[in-house]
């Protein structure tokens, strides 16, 4: 079933393999795409669905050194001959679209400041600054009915911008502690305005990103993502079943090309190699309140991903470590193929190895 032809939404996919977004941190000045990213992309346009690495909107939307962006005019030029390569291998892709929130350091934005968020609630721990070195969180500024307005506008911004770099679409990230899943649970969202409060209140912003997003593009090259029960970044929510099937509830209103989710087993969101067994499944308790395409992601092997899309579970299933090392992961998984073993020590920073060197068969 992983070879059969889907449609999500607009998006025609030639087989069920969705390379995941992942963050490799290989931007170059200016947070422009690594001329590297050209060759990366390409090698793995065999898959279904690529969808981007997760790219800033905005400055201030920046989380970690040398993430690439979508809002200036040298980013998008770059974008567009990744995209253009991907096209020409017979490859689709989209835009993962991304605002950190409290997730940054002032150190990635000086001009900008501490980094914005729902609430002016730290998060614990630490994080990478513009030095390549931790620091401990800042808190964050809570954001005003203004600033939600610019970034509803840097949303659109980015929006008009990878329209213009040929992508085949957007995916709103809405997942792993970010800015819009902080506005969604009530451990960083304290807001007492129409943005805070209510599970209603708490997915506005969300409906207000889709929304601006749609003057770019039809809803139907519109995807979202989301981390049900996601404690990296350090998040939580009171009641996530409640909170999670009420947004699945909402964008089924919208007509997407696909809902994305992530399985609990690897919320750690490329940390660790966790499979914790008691960890409910996103796709058992969400899939059957959507009533469009979803994409599963976390953890998944081939048999996993066959045995999902098999119990009508998924639409397509996202692979993250396997594409890092196996650009021709569809290929090897068609001619049961052995796997090439990813080397984790290159997953962040660096330049070829680890990103452009892993053989094909």
């Amino acid at each position: 079933m992983m070879f059969t032809p889907v449609k999500l939404g607009a998006i025609e996919l030639q087989n069920r393999l969705v390379m995941a977004p992942l963050t490799r941190m290989r931007a170059i000045d200016g947070d422009v795409p690594n001329p590297l990213a050209k060759t990366y992309y390409a090698q793995r346009a065999s898959a279904g669905l690529i969808i981007s690495e997760a790219t800033q909107i905005s400055p201030l939307g920046k989380g970690y050194p040398a993430t690439p962006g979508i809002y200036s005019a040298e980013q998008t030029a770059a974008w567009k001959e990744i995209v253009e390569a991907v096209h020409a291998n017979n490859g689709k892709m989209i835009a993962q679209l991304w605002h950190v929130g409290r997730i940054s350091h002032s150190s990635l934005h000086p001009e900008q400041g501490v980094p914005e968020a729902p609430s002016a609630i730290a998060p614990a721990g630490q994080t990478y600054g513009a030095d390549w070195q931790l620091h401990d969180y800042e808190t964050p500024k809570a954001m005003t009915a203004e600033d939600i307005a610019g970034l509803l506008k840097d949303f659109e911004l980015a929006a008009k911008n990878t329209h213009t770099a040929g992508f085949d679409g957007v995916e709103i990230h809405s997942a792993n502690g970010y800015l819009l899943d902080q506005f969604l649970q009530d451990k960083t969202n304290h807001r007492t305005d129409g943005y805070g409060g209510s599970i209603e209140n708490r997915m506005r912003l969300l409906g207000e990103v889709i929304e601006s997003i749609a003057k770019v593009y039809p809803s139907n090259r519109i995807g979202v993502r989301l981390s049900p029960y996601g404690s990296f970044n350090d998040m939580a929510d009171s009641d996530p079943v409640a909170l999670f099937n009420a947004v699945i509830h909402k964008l089924n209103g919208y007509g997407l090309a696909y809902v994305h989710m992530i399985e609990p087993r690897s919320t750690s969101a490329g940390g660790n190699d966790q499979n914790d067994a008691a960890a409910p499944l996103t796709s058992e308790i969400f899939r059957k309140a959507y009533q469009g395409q979803f994409i599963s992601a976390g953890g998944y092997d081939q048999a996993m991903g066959e045995a999902v899309l098999e119990a009508g579970l998924a639409d397509a299933v996202a692979y993250g470590r396997l594409y890092i090392a196996n650009p021709d992961l569809a290929e090897r998984f068609k001619q049961g193929a052995t796997l090439n073993a990813y080397d984790r020590a290159t997953f962040y920073g660096g330049a070829e190895v680890g990103y452009t060197d892993y053989p094909a068969l």
